[in-house]
């Protein structure tokens, strides 16, 4: 079957998802987005607008893996929301990270389909002293999607609290910024995944204190470790699993 028909039976093909993306794009959402740090191709669609395609095409890791290849920043970011985890191989989890446009694509995109995926954990163990800081990112931010959604018994509790003591550490002598803003939510995502580490992590928030990061134009900060874990708490959201990253 040609490849345009086969993936118009599952909702529509590339050619009339990029369409569909230049067509929603709007001047208001690059300017947010270049002032997050983009600086890359995109037309600036709004997430709302990429899951319209989401719900339509559903996962389609063919379509997903088409999208990804244009780098066109919506596109990736939309090829995360649509792709299989478990059909990812290492090799194309490698691809991915190497030719992601942005941030929000790696770190968000990326890692959740990595933090789904079967290799999780065996990557992640990898790439946090990979000497790519965009891997590095990616591995710590995988891995706080992964400890949302893994029930606990399924994790490797001793592995993470020494991952506790490398965080506090190193964190200020990563010389990327993405990279420490991603070991900060690693700390926080951790604290709130798993009760028994929930008041190291605390800890651990009290002993690195701020964690300076460019944040771009922007208003945004660096959450602060203990504030937000006891948020959680007082939510009675500590142990909390979700059942997917692609929310």
């Amino acid at each position: 079957m040609p490849q345009r028909i086969r993936n118009a039976t599952l909702g529509m093909d590339k050619s009339e998802v990029m369409a569909f993306l230049k067509s929603k794009g709007s001047e208001q959402t690059r300017k947010i987005f270049t002032n997050h740090g983009a600086n890359c191709d995109f037309y600036g669609v709004k997430v709302a607008d990429l899951k319209i395609v989401q719900k339509k095409v559903k996962v389609n890791h063919e379509l997903a893996t088409e999208l990804y290849d244009t780098k066109n920043a919506d596109a990736q970011y939309l090829a995360g929301l649509i792709a299989d985890p478990k059909k990812f191989t290492r090799a194309q989890f490698d691809k991915w990270a190497n030719n992601a446009s942005w941030y929000m694509v790696s770190e968000y995109a990326l890692a959740w389909n990595l933090a789904e995926s079967p290799l999780c954990m065996e990557i992640c163990r990898d790439w946090i002293h990979d000497s790519d800081e965009q891997k590095r990112a990616i591995a710590w931010a995988a891995m706080s999607s992964y400890l949302g959604i893994t029930p606990n018994d399924e994790i490797d509790n001793k592995y993470h609290k020494e991952l506790i003591k490398r965080v506090v550490d190193t964190i200020h002598d990563e010389p990327a910024d993405r990279v420490r803003y991603c070991m900060n939510g690693y700390l926080i995502a951790l604290g709130g995944a798993i009760p028994e580490l929930t008041n190291a992590c605390k800890e651990a928030g009290d002993r690195i204190g701020k964690v300076e990061v460019y944040m771009g134009k922007t208003a945004c900060k660096v959450p602060v470790v203990r504030p937000y874990i006891e948020k959680m708490e007082d939510k009675g959201r500590i142990g909390k699993k979700k059942k997917t990253c692609k929310c």
